[in-house]
């Protein structure tokens, strides 16, 4: 098979992945669709944590020739997002997208496998593909973690692809590259009535603005300001149910984002502190409840300077010398495998024309994935488990 036959098969698998899309733990006629595939290209393969997938190439080369066992990683599912892009392979399925590009990351795992499948011959070390359910926030890394994922796997590369970034550009650096992650849900109660008498209530509506605006206080006067840490304060509910009720109970929830690990718990234990005394001073109670989430994707040194300089390879010198604060403040479960296991991952850049395409942001109901990048990363992970394109 030559090489534009596997680009025109990767590129077909992207849309139909698009077209289909699957939310968390749901993801079942992805994986089935990516077990047929390898079934067609002669590659083994195991069920992983209900929806995974995990499948081996070159099984013997790491006995054989003194090699590695290389994991390779893409995630799967999809968000619930009503697509509004105008692509002509759409989703069609209502109320789902992948807004994330997990169906090119697949793509791009395919596209892999079937190369390397088609020259495994002159691979020297083991290859293990990682199809993994539930990255948005179900926790799916740790499941496969779990199932036995890793077993035997040496080192493991992910990648995301990345429309802040322009295409030609990437970056993976030495330690964390993205941040760890975490929520907070804080119900507030107090004692409704009548708008008109406030005085007769104990409003828990006011408490709870009072606590938005404190919690901002975690940030710059609670933390050291070498601290990377964003506290915000993303649904606030009550039930009351017209305009001249003042509420009975009031819920706050949102979202917590450390650059490294030991940030978190101070954060947490903020937040539950200053929930508790902003009611007290308003005269109502408030109960916590905030739970760590994503740790921080930690890169390890010996392979992220391996995947910059198989990058540097593709893209030249100065590809990661961009705009770019790091680490980012989303998060990525890839963060498990990096605890168990030696490893990297990059966010590899997409947009084009100055900006102007391919550049909404990831979970945006217009996003669209550029295409070129599954080339590049075909090439860059084939790259990184020792075939050479020479």
């Amino acid at each position: 098979m030559q090489w534009n036959e596997v680009l025109d098969v990767a590129i077909q698998l992207r849309h139909w992945f698009h077209q289909h899309p699957e939310l968390t733990w749901q993801e079942e006629n992805t994986a089935e669709r990516i077990r047929k595939c390898l079934d067609d290209w002669g590659i083994e393969w195991r069920v992983c944590a209900k929806y995974g997938t995990i499948a081996q190439i070159a099984p013997q080369a790491k006995q054989q020739y003194g090699g590695k066992n290389i994991a390779l990683r893409a995630d799967m599912d999809a968000l619930p997002i009503n697509e509004i892009t105008e692509v002509d392979f759409a989703s069609k399925t209502p109320g789902k997208m992948h807004a994330c590009g997990h169906d090119g990351h697949m793509a791009v795992l395919l596209g892999t496998a079937l190369w390397l499948k088609r020259h495994e011959d002159k691979l020297r070390n083991t290859v293990t593909l990682v199809f993994q359910p539930a990255e948005e926030g179900g926790h799916g890394a740790k499941k496969m973690i779990e199932d036995g994922a890793l077993d035997g796997v040496d080192e493991i590369y992910g990648w995301h692809n990345w429309p802040a970034l322009a295409f030609g550009t990437a970056v993976c650096p030495d330690g964390p590259i993205m941040s760890g992650n975490g929520g907070f849900e804080i119900n507030v109660h107090g004692l409704g009535g009548h708008a008109s008498q406030p005085e007769l209530c104990q409003d828990p509506l006011l408490a709870g603005a009072a606590m938005a605006l404190n919690l901002q206080q975690i940030v710059s006067r609670r933390m050291p300001p070498q601290a990377a840490v964003v506290i915000s304060t993303t649904q606030f509910e009550t039930d009351s149910s017209a305009t001249n009720v003042i509420p009975q109970t009031a819920t706050l929830r949102g979202s917590i984002r450390v650059s490294e690990p030991k940030w978190l718990q101070p954060a947490m234990q903020l937040i539950g502190q200053i929930a508790k005394d902003t009611a007290h001073s308003y005269g109502v109670t408030a109960e916590s409840e905030v739970k760590a989430y994503y740790p921080a994707t930690i890169n390890h040194p010996e392979q992220a300077a391996n995947y910059r300089q198989v990058l540097q390879n593709h893209l030249g010198e100065g590809f990661d010398q961009v705009d770019m604060m790091l680490p980012i403040m989303a998060s990525e479960d890839f963060s498990y495998f990096l605890q168990e296991r030696p490893g990297a991952f990059a966010l590899i850049g997409m947009s084009e024309q100055e900006g102007q395409k391919y550049h909404l942001s990831c979970h945006n109901p217009g996003y669209e994935f550029n295409d070129k990048l599954l080339e590049l990363v075909i090439k860059t992970f084939s790259n990184l488990v020792g075939l050479s394109f020479d």
